[in-house]
């Protein structure tokens, strides 16, 4: 069956390329909506919740910054719906998973960078949103840039 609705994770770096261009390349025939999902995590989660300071101004610069880098991806592909598309606050595999669900996805894409070891194969968070994830997930490789 042809996938209806394609979510797309985006790390908001010039490697989500290949993987938006994947996703829409697999949308094309059938006419499959296109959406794209980046997750800011908290920062308190980086530094394991005991943060000594307010970081809610970081937060929100890193949040902004978030922001203007998906516009620039909707200038560069106009075919995404902003709509369909979301940028939040939370943890990327629980975050996705909700909104996969929430969203009647039935794809997930995401990036992954072909190292070593099952975890180090997909990178993290493409192997975080593997397990568990309510749809089909497809892991786009990255090619290491030197």
């Amino acid at each position: 069956m042809p996938y209806e609705h394609i979510l797309v994770a985006v790390d908001l770096t010039e490697e989500c390329d290949p993987v938006i261009k994947r996703a829409m390349k697999l949308a094309e025939p059938t006419g499959a909506k296109v959406s794209l999902v980046h997750i800011v995590e908290p920062m308190a989660m980086a530094f394991g919740g005991d943060v000594p300071m307010d970081l809610s101004q970081l937060q929100q610069q890193q949040f902004d910054q978030a922001k203007e880098r998906m516009d620039r991806l909707f200038n560069k592909y106009p075919d995404i719906n902003r709509g369909d598309s979301h940028l939040t606050y939370g943890q990327p595999r629980q975050e996705i998973h909700q909104l996969a669900k929430d969203q009647n996805c039935d794809l997930i894409v995401v990036g992954s960078h072909g190292r070593h070891g099952l975890a180090l194969l997909l990178g993290s968070t493409a192997n975080d949103v593997l397990h568990g994830a309510p749809c089909d997930v497809l892991a786009v490789r990255l090619m290491k840039t030197s």
